[in-house]
């Protein structure tokens, strides 16, 4: 047990790092707050702290640890909820996208209700999720979206084959020319700056920017170079960084009508191989190399080995792609010279099609071993915009940065979030591991930076960010994985303890469905609201739902009216994936993602886990069946595998453990076996993927009709790290 804050004293403080000067002074401080604090509870004290801004971001993260785990020290959470560490002010919450709206809209949706943003923030989430028609009238005048043809209405419910009813019915647009045109509204005019970037490990270099103007004159150029070797409605893969050029050819891929195919720079070559034949691309744009932390890594032969599609091959440095090329394929600049003749090549007329048309297909591993292929619609780029307005609260002027690619979903959610809202895109072209990253942060100036937890363990841990200043950070957003309650203290703590928007959803959803919100306080860790329109509940083990107000733990089930979420599935039955076997609640059918989710006292929301087989490493989706495929034949002693993810007993990302059992008359070292199976699967299906763990066992727990029970084995290697944890 730790101590209380009335405990500490100057030598706590020393000990942590602090001279005995600075020791003394920080203690006198701490005591004139906590005197000024008698009688209020620890979230308070540590509110007072953090406003009158006594831990600053240079301070030993041991003394942030120290003020804060001794202010916790007596809370109980299972009766007062999870700690908390940022609070809204009034005034700060009506300045926020969504309390500015509430503040307009409140009285006359919530009547007498109403009070202010923040004492009505449940009541209105609730409303949204009963009145959808009325939030999304408000939503979509907010954003930068215009309509071709105008929707007959917002939700049309007439039709009962489809769980989620049919979003803005009539209406025809080009999302990608919403991207790029002056808003009004939005005060995004065409010298205002769209990205702003950095290549890899040019520290010094001044930061480069591109207009609205420009981008745009380049997206034209590159739809009008498209038009000379694809047919309308064909799908054109994108497998490279997301840089500056990415971002181009993904907006001139829909301003043309074509289809985005979004592929991971990381993965190997019979994984793109996939990817390409399940979506039926026609055609690949991809980079002679990778450039990470001043190396090499050889891009466009990986892509030789997965298909004989044309390929249009950027070069990493320079303007000259490095290597030679198969004869179908194009270099960027002879690509680009297909134009040359064009009398405006620098115009396009988009290609208008209905909201519900497909512009993007990215994929999301299930637990049938092969990806699922989810169509994106015009409707999840204005889902996932409308989430960045009204939970991260992205505005004009906001530098947004979130280290991703184009083959995750974040990578389209970031593009549309930031273009739709006029804000700047905010682009690295490096290892976001490393200092470089940490600079551009600063040097860009950047406002909001999204993050998942694995990167900002790996930031602390390596230090790489110190002397750097991110106070220009006025929010960060997590996601990808679970977060650690210290490395998420010692992110806030960079920016003057601003919050961390949690957010948890998924590709078939275009959106978070729990978030965290400026309009309520926040905990490390934690989500503390479903999103906007967003209905869910708990259900217990024989698929009842608790009540609203209960602390419990439960899969989720989602409500089905959810305006861009998948309706498809190019490869599997979208009717048996999510939403056969699932109960009926009030007379709808309820959705499910497969999350096992705990509501605490208070309402706030904890991830726990998958209730299937789907594992979550590093950021990234994956099947149990996938990764047990690999190991199986990595080595002639295997028998069988089993693969299983669990989070460390003091939380954070999910580590890899792999279960095996030898053949007879075999034996061989759990440590051997590591280094075999992570180099199979890195060479195999991810070159990020590392096995944490091996167990040799000499059988499986399995059911009487011998389905394997990885949750059993799960349970066993939880209860071994949790008592390695104790030693």
């Amino acid at each position: 047990m730790g101590k209380n804050i009335r405990e500490v004293g100057v030598e706590d403080l020393m000990k942590v790092g602090l001279k005995l000067e600075e020791a003394e002074e920080f203690d006198k401080i701490l005591k004139q707050v906590i005197s000024c604090s008698k009688g209020l509870d620890a979230r308070e004290i540590w509110r007072e702290l953090v406003a009158r801004k006594v831990l600053k971001p240079w301070h030993p993260h041991g003394l942030h640890q120290l003020v804060y785990y001794s202010v916790y020290n007596d809370w109980d959470a299972s009766i007062k909820g999870p700690p908390l560490y940022w609070f809204p002010s009034l005034d700060q919450s009506k300045l926020t996208n969504l309390g500015n709206a509430l503040e307009i809209h409140g009285p006359k949706l919530l009547g007498r209700a109403y009070k202010d943003p923040i004492t009505s923030f449940r009541l209105f989430q609730k409303f949204t999720v009963e009145h959808p028609e009325a939030y999304w009238e408000i939503a979509l005048k907010e954003i930068s979206v215009v309509f071709r043809e105008a929707p007959k209405c917002i939700l049309d419910r007439t039709d009962k084959s489809k769980h989620g009813g049919t979003w803005l019915p009539g209406s025809v647009l080009n999302i990608a020319e919403c991207c790029l045109l002056p808003s009004n509204h939005r005060r995004k005019e065409d010298n205002t700056v769209a990205i702003v970037w950095r290549e890899d490990r040019c520290d010094e270099s001044a930061v480069n920017l591109m207009t609205y103007k420009e981008l745009r004159e380049q997206v034209m150029l590159v739809a009008n170079a498209l038009d000379t070797m694809f047919s309308k409605g064909d799908a054109i893969a994108i497998d490279m960084p997301m840089t500056v050029r990415a971002v181009i050819i993904y907006l001139a891929i829909i301003l043309a009508g074509y289809v985005v195919v979004s592929i991971a720079d990381s993965f190997a070559a019979r994984e793109i191989a996939t990817r390409l034949r399940v979506s039926k691309a026609k055609g690949i744009f991809t980079q002679d190399f990778i450039l990470r932390g001043g190396r090499k890594f050889p891009l466009y032969s990986k892509v030789l080995g997965a298909a004989p599609l044309k390929a249009i091959v950027l070069p990493a440095i320079g303007n000259d792609v490095g290597i030679p090329l198969r004869e179908q394929d194009l270099s960027w600049k002879d690509f680009l010279s297909s134009v040359d003749y064009h009398p405006r090549p620098n115009y396009y007329s988009p290609v208008y099609n209905p909201v519900d048309a497909v512009v993007n297909i990215l994929f999301s591993s299930g637990t049938t071993g092969e990806p699922k292929a989810i169509p994106w619609t015009q409707l999840s780029s204005i889902r996932c915009t409308a989430e960045g307005w009204a939970h991260i609260d992205l505005k004009v002027g906001d530098v947004y940065c979130w280290p991703t690619n184009l083959g995750w979903v974040m990578g389209p959610v970031i593009l549309f979030s930031s273009f739709l809202n006029g804000a700047t895109l905010a682009l690295y072209q490096g290892s976001p591991l490393e200092r470089s990253f940490g600079k551009f942060v600063q040097d860009a100036g950047v406002t909001v930076l999204g993050t998942v937890p694995s990167l900002v363990k790996a930031w602390r841990n390596t230090n790489c960010l110190e002397g750097l200043d991110w106070t220009k950070i006025r929010s960060f957003a997590s996601t990808g994985e679970t977060s650690n309650v210290d490395d998420d203290l010692w992110l806030s703590s960079k920016a003057w303890y601003n919050a961390i928007i949690e957010s948890c959803g998924g590709t078939e959803l275009s959106s978070a469905y729990i978030q965290g919100s400026l309009l309520q306080p926040q905990a490390f860790g934690a989500f503390s609201t479903a999103t906007m329109t967003a209905g869910l509940v708990i259900l217990d083990e024989c698929g009842v739902p608790y009540p609203d107000d209960q602390p419990c733990v439960g899969e989720v089930g989602l409500f089905p009216l959810y305006l861009g979420a998948s309706d498809r599935l190019l490869n599997a039955d979208h009717e048996e994936v999510y939403f056969r076997g699932m109960p009926m609640y009030k007379g709808m059918c309820l959705r499910r993602h497969g999350d096992i989710i705990k509501r605490t006292v208070g309402g706030y929301i904890i991830v726990q886990g998958r209730a299937d087989d789907t594992m979550n490493l590093g950021g990234i989706k994956t099947s149990s069946v996938e990764i047990e495929r690999v190991c199986d034949q990595a080595d002639e002693s295997i028998l069988e595998t089993a693969a299983i993810s669990v989070s460390p007993a003091g939380g954070g990302p999910e580590v890899l453990v792999i279960f095996v059992v030898l053949k007879k008359g075999f034996t061989s070292q759990p440590d051997k076996l590591k280094m075999i199976f992570s180099k199979a699967i890195q060479s195999k299906l991810n070159p990020l993927f590392k096995v944490s763990l091996v167990k040799v066992v000499p059988e499986f727990p399995r059911t009487a009709s011998n389905k394997l029970l990885r949750r059993v084995l799960r349970d066993q290697i939880k209860h071994e790290l949790s008592v390695r944890s104790r030693i």
